[in-house]
């Protein structure tokens, strides 16, 4: 078997119609549209025309809502900050920013962010003392415990019972 001989299994591939070629065909003159109508002509695209009847999509009733002053977090996780310590990209010895962690290419930088989120997935081995908008509770649990610090500069939500 070589390269050059492999072949597509046979019916894998269905032959190309060629319509429009005369009645002799069998798809000659409307070439399989039928007759005349908005359908025949090119450019028509009416997915999710009823008819004149209300669409599905207007019947159904609306459901939940699009928060839009939610903020969103580029996500690091700890198992990520610890290979990044380990390959030298950022100093375990200094204190680490989120200026720092995309410079060095831990975190995706982009405006749509609203900061850093640290979370706790994978494990710490060495004491940071790190700078984040945001952290889960296990997470500065993890950094703390293995002796470093979490700072988080954004305020908490206010509990909706307050």
């Amino acid at each position: 078997m070589k390269l050059n001989e492999l072949r597509d299994n046979e019916g894998a591939r269905p032959k190309f119609k060629r319509i429009g070629r005369g009645i002799g065909s069998g798809k000659g003159k409307t070439g399989g549209r039928g007759v005349k109508g908005q359908k025949a002509r090119t450019g028509v695209s009416i997915n999710g025309f009823e008819g004149g009847q209300l669409p599905i999509y207007r019947r159904m009733p609306k459901r939940g809502f699009v928060n839009v002053f939610r903020k969103d977090y580029a996500v690091l996780n700890l198992g990520a900050l610890d290979a990044a310590i380990e390959s030298g990209r950022l100093p375990a010895d200094q204190a680490i920013d989120e200026t720092a962690l995309k410079a060095a290419g831990v975190v995706r930088s982009s405006a749509k962010f609203a900061g850093v989120r640290l979370l706790a997935k994978g494990e710490i081995k060495r004491a940071v003392n790190i700078t984040v908008s945001g952290a889960s509770a296990a997470a500065i649990a993890a950094v703390q415990a293995a002796g470093g610090s979490v700072t988080v500069t954004a305020a908490p939500a206010e509990a909706a019972s307050e």
